[in-house]
């Protein structure tokens, strides 16, 4: 067993990444964005599933746009093109799994 601390980052300072987790068939990071902030478009290799913990998300996924929140995830399928924006202060986690 192991506790991750993933603790907020936003008031020392605007846009926060990190690698939480490194596994062999998954990776998990941590991404804190200011509302306005974004992540430009980019895709991955493996399946992600996005988790907001806070705030909500714009993504734009192969040109169709969806809103993330702590109501709901996101799965992204590999190679799937993908960019962000912070519609609120956001924290989320990524979590890439082997496919």
């Amino acid at each position: 067993m192991e506790v991750i601390p993933t603790p907020l980052k936003l008031i020392e300072k605007a846009k926060h990444l990190e690698k939480v987790v490194s596994l062999p068939q998954a990776a998990i990071m941590n991404i804190q964005l200011k509302a306005g902030e974004e992540v430009a478009e980019h895709h991955s290799e493996r399946d992600v599933i996005i988790v907001a913990r806070k705030g909500i998300v714009r993504f734009e996924v192969e040109g169709n746009e969806v809103f993330v929140s702590p109501e709901n995830l996101l799965h992204m399928a590999p190679f799937e093109k993908h960019s962000l924006r912070a519609i609120e202060d956001a924290d989320i986690l990524v979590i890439q799994v082997e496919p």
